[in-house]
């Protein structure tokens, strides 16, 4: 028998991950419930750790006697991997499990796994609206019929938009997201590039390139979607952005770090660019002072690119699967610290 926390939130429900685990196990495994705030108490840093949501004790008492924990947003830090002896798993239903001190849970012999690719088609999507809405004046039009206008304006030739059918739209990043956004763009029809060192294999209809420089230069869309590392980290500066085409589009549903957001500004002010569609940010929530807010032909949305139920759900079953595969003695297929099995 393995006693099991399930501490969901608003978004990935604690019953998702309950029902879940019952459906992998059975009804032999006690799983008991921590609900968290979370997004009606935004996520922030809790102690060493990044986008969590809860508090420590909190956690340390929910894990008295459990072995095993699945999470979404709960911060497992240093002071939690002490204070919950019995704990050896940790499934965070996240792409990386940012919530937890890794180097912590390796030295008290925890195992931490998370769910890639759980929000990758609910993201890729998601682009391609945030894509379309930037580039036809969508979110612009539905603006100004708002206020009672009419707008006119949008039939003349400088301020009409263009059709993905031919266009060549330029990926910055080629992983489960970037691939899922190409397939996307091929079947609308547009010329699909990429630029990322880390991949040999693109699909049909999909060209590699080289230089970061080369696809900024010959894309009329640039959408990032590079993880943030020290080396992607303000990826997208001034003089990246000088080098796209004037008139130019820039989407951006990675991470705020790897843009810089007041060169993207300055782009966009001096018309150099002529649009940008933005899900994600520097600081979130947005300040009410940002200067995004005042800039034109922006879209932005409130980082939502990777909610839909469908990946609440799918995040649920993931971790569900890697607790039955620790529970059944089975290899984890996505381990953070596969040291902690040398160590053990």
């Amino acid at each position: 028998m393995t006693h099991i926390l399930a501490s969901g939130d608003d978004f990935v429900l604690t019953r998702l991950f309950t029902t879940a685990l019952h459906d992998e196990l059975g009804d032999d495994h006690p799983v008991r419930e921590l609900p968290l705030p979370w997004p009606g108490v935004p996520f922030g840093q809790v102690a060493e750790v990044d986008e969590a949501c809860g508090d420590e004790d909190s956690v340390i008492k929910a894990l008295s006697g459990a072995e095993v924990a699945v999470t979404h947003l709960a911060p497992f830090t240093e002071k939690v991997f002490a204070n919950a002896p019995d704990l050896r798993l940790v499934v965070v239903s996240r792409g990386g499990p940012v919530n937890v001190n890794i180097d912590a849970a390796t030295e008290h012999g925890v195992a931490v796994c998370y769910a890639p690719g759980r929000n990758a088609n609910a993201v890729a999507e998601f682009t391609i609206g945030l894509l379309i809405s930037t580039c036809r004046s969508l979110v612009a039009g539905h603006a100004d019929l708002a206020r009672g206008e009419w707008g006119g304006h949008y039939y003349e030739y400088r301020s009409a938009g263009f059709e993905l059918d031919g266009s060549t739209v330029g990926l910055v990043g080629y992983g489960a997201i970037g691939r899922r956004v190409a397939r996307l763009l091929t079947a609308f029809g547009a010329r699909v590039l990429v630029y990322d060192p880390y991949i040999d294999d693109v699909e049909p209809g999909v060209t590699r390139v080289p230089e970061l420089a080369t696809l900024l230069r010959q894309s009329r869309v640039v959408s990032l979607h590079q993880r943030v590392t020290p080396e992607t980290r303000g990826m997208i500066g001034a003089e990246q952005l000088r080098q796209m085409q004037p008139g130019a589009a820039l989407i951006n549903t990675a991470r705020g770090a790897v843009l810089d957001y007041d060169a993207l500004c300055d782009a966009l002010d001096d018309g150099h660019l002529a649009a940008a569609g933005l899900d994600v940010y520097a600081t979130e929530p947005l300040p009410a002072d940002s200067r995004l807010l005042r800039t034109p032909n922006l879209v932005l949305a409130p980082h939502i690119a990777g909610c839909s139920k469908e990946v609440a759900e799918r995040a649920a079953r993931i971790c569900a699967a890697e607790v039955g595969r620790w529970v059944r003695g089975e290899p984890l297929a996505n381990c953070a610290n596969p040291a902690v099995f040398r160590e053990a």
